[in-house]
């Protein structure tokens, strides 16, 4: 794995970041206007849910194949293919109209949330294992792709339409798409015997603990990410583009907390770090809860910025135990933890969803979160996340 001396780690570390991040806009595009078409097509809270939350299953499921196949052919062609498809999808969005062809177009988005699963190899290849935890925790701000969907894509759609959104985001994803294939490679490292999912499905606890982690840490952000600017709109009545700008925000302090995840974990632990971004997670989801009903905009920010903050810290620490963990095995390992991860984003929205039409708030949906944080904390603390998590005592 010590390939840094070789040269061209930290220009595809970059270049993959981007790559990620050009999916990860093309994937949030929905989400950001899901309150306006709600009204304009007078959808249900459920319904409203259903079309937000559908990228994200359909990149769940898809991060496992693509994990495998990553390990097999490597990132640089993979995250080719992956660009090409996020431009072509979102252009699609663009000409959606109807429900129907908004579940249409999201299912098709989902493929770019997949692309996650793709970078953590092909990154993870370029480093020494203990460079791994920062390395990893930068390509994560690839999130910072749905910050841009966020403020973007609304801005875009009232001053020119919704098509010429989707074709401004599928041309420069597309634009990028040729970069990538210029200036990406692969790393230097020689290729091991092709993985079997069903010896990585076996390692067992080891494997199913962090996919549980990631569930709530990565889940967490990601249905916050997307429901946040409906939440705000239904809590404060803000505009379309007000409420992006504020999701943003949640977005880019996870994005850029990600990284300092993965350094702390390089140098105490990762099971440490991810005890006390559970705890932050719970602390932050009681005063959620207690907002729900009579919000106040001061402290509902301050509660949900530093949120964002444990969600990107524990994120990070999540990704330095996975190489490590499955050094042989880094594709399909992320695929399966990358797919857990997923899932944790879409079940919020449903049951935000179903908890809004049921009861008139949020309350009960920010307490389950509350259970699920505080749960994983106990199992960090612990401290048998992973055998090898020994880059220090956590």
């Amino acid at each position: 794995m010590e390939t840094e001396a070789t040269g061209g780690s930290g220009r595809n570390l970059t270049l993959a970041t981007i790559a990620f991040a050009a999916c990860f806009s093309a994937w949030g595009m929905l989400a950001p206007i899901a309150p306006d078409i709600q009204k304009e097509l007078d959808l249900s809270n459920i319904q409203t849910s259903i079309m937000i939350s559908i990228p994200v299953v359909l990149g769940s499921l898809l991060r496992i194949p693509l994990g495998l196949l990553t390990d097999r052919v490597g990132g640089r062609v993979v995250f080719t293919a992956m660009l090409f498809y996020s431009a072509g999808a979102a252009v699609l969005v663009g000409f959606a109209s109807s429900y129907a062809t908004l579940i249409g177009a999201g299912f098709l988005l989902g493929a770019a949330g997949a692309s996650f699963a793709v970078g953590v190899p092909f990154v993870s290849q370029w480093y020494s294992p203990e460079r791994q935890g920062v390395a990893l925790g930068v390509y994560g701000m690839g999130n910072i792709g749905t910050a841009v969907a966020a403020f973007s894509v609304p801005a875009i759609r009232d001053s020119a339409g919704q098509e010429v959104a989707g074709l401004v985001f599928g041309a420069v994803i597309a634009v990028y798409a040729l970069i990538w294939m210029s200036m990406a490679r692969q790393a230097p490292v020689e290729k091991g015997p092709p993985t079997r999912y069903g010896e990585v499905l076996r390692s067992g606890w080891k494997l199913w603990r962090l996919a549980l982690f990631y569930f709530v840490t990565f889940g967490g952000f990601v249905a916050m990410a997307l429901y946040l600017p409906k939440l705000l709109v239904d809590w404060f009545d803000l505009s379309l583009t007000d409420a992006g700008l504020r999701a943003a925000g949640f977005t880019l302090l996870a994005t850029a907390s990600r990284p300092i995840g993965g350094m702390l974990s390089d140098r105490i632990g990762g099971n440490r770090v991810l005890a006390i971004a559970f705890l932050g997670v719970g602390v932050d989801a009681i005063g959620l809860s207690w907002q729900a009903s009579v919000p106040n905009m001061a402290l509902t920010t301050f509660f949900c910025l530093t949120m964002a903050m444990f969600l990107g810290l524990g994120s990070g620490a999540v990704f330095k135990l996975v190489p490590l963990s499955f050094p042989k095995a880094t594709g399909a390992a992320t695929g399966i933890v990358g797919a857990a991860g997923g899932l944790g984003g879409f079940f919020p929205p449903l049951f935000l969803g179903v908890v809004k039409d049921a009861t008139g708030d949020f309350v009960l949906a920010f307490v389950l979160l509350v259970a699920f944080a505080w749960l994983c904390a106990g199992l960090a603390f612990e401290g048998r996340v992973a055998p090898s998590d020994t880059s220090k005592p956590g």
